[in-house]
């Protein structure tokens, strides 16, 4: 695997070789999104990376805290005029916020059958050689995450009904991160193992209002090279930015002062990514994995 990157606290380009990988095109398809986007207060963020969005082809996904600061209708209207213009190909994650309205009801009346059923929200789908699932972080909502609650348990069952070569999962709340706001998460970490035990290849989270990326590690962060999970933190859709507290170990790259969107190329034997900022931002991440 080659990774090029623009590290936060190290402003240099980094090339680094891990894996032999080459790219299968012939079934490649692209997801690209992040959480924590639309704030009527100021929309300039959102409008910024929705901006992106309609320049990328391919599945749009909204990884949480959509709609500040309650996930209403009123704020519904705020992410309708920025990412609601790419609403016809987003399959969305609930956040916190948009659980600040009862039972999130207008989130799942807004995106209807794209956002899972009611009460749930968490459901799964395939694009291309990959085997997707999207979660729901807001365990006391959905009856819990831990190892046995309904969840996790739906979680499994879907992972060894679907035995794909590639696996990825997004949800709002993030098991790792170095974010001073919010940080680890225990919640998800039976979500997490549960997806490390399929062998999943990528997790993506929000919730910390920064850009992160992992090296492969397992649910207690431990690195693990030969089959831990690379996470990647991108609450970059638009809301404000906040600052990092010390770096976890495992922790690659960071930035926190740049807008943007994650576009991943997944490829029936692995995965692309790169990090696409704001106009007028010269953070970057680039680089590629293999799929265990």
């Amino acid at each position: 695997m080659a990774i090029l990157a623009v590290a936060l606290f190290t402003p240099i380009l980094m090339l680094e070789a891990r894996h032999s990988y080459t790219p299968d095109s012939s079934n490649a398809v692209v997801l690209v999104g992040a959480g924590d986007i639309a704030d009527c207060t100021d929309l300039s963020g959102a409008e910024a990376t929705a901006k992106l969005l309609e320049k990328i082809p391919g599945t749009v996904i909204a990884i949480g805290d959509l709609a500040y600061p309650d996930g209403s209708k009123e704020n519904f209207t705020c992410y309708n005029k920025t990412w609601g213009r790419v609403k016809d190909r987003t399959r969305p994650a609930p956040g916190n916020h948009e659980f600040h309205s009862k039972d999130a009801a207008y989130y799942f009346e807004y995106f209807g059958k794209a956002a899972g059923e009611p009460g749930d929200g968490f459901y799964s789908y395939d694009l291309g050689a990959w085997h997707i699932l999207a979660l729901n972080s807001e365990c006391p909502e959905v009856g819990g995450c831990e190892a046995g609650s309904r969840q996790e348990k739906w979680v499994r069952a879907d992972l060894a009904a679907h035995p794909s070569a590639c696996t990825l999962a997004y949800f709002h709340k993030p098991r790792f991160s170095s974010g001073g706001k919010h940080g680890d998460d225990l919640e998800v970490k039976a979500l997490y193992q549960a997806l490390y035990d399929a062998h999943a290849d990528v997790i993506l989270n929000g919730h910390d209002h920064d850009y992160e990326r992992f090296a492969p590690q397992d649910a207690n962060g431990n690195a693990d090279p030969a089959r831990g999970i690379r996470e990647f933190v991108v609450g970059t859709g638009g809301k404000n930015h906040r600052p990092f507290d010390l770096p976890h170990p495992n922790s690659e790259v960071r930035n926190a002062d740049a807008f943007g969107v994650l576009e991943l190329t997944l490829r029936s034997n692995g995965y692309d990514w790169q990090f696409i900022a704001e106009p007028g931002k010269t953070f970057t991440d680039v680089g590629s994995g293999v799929c265990h």
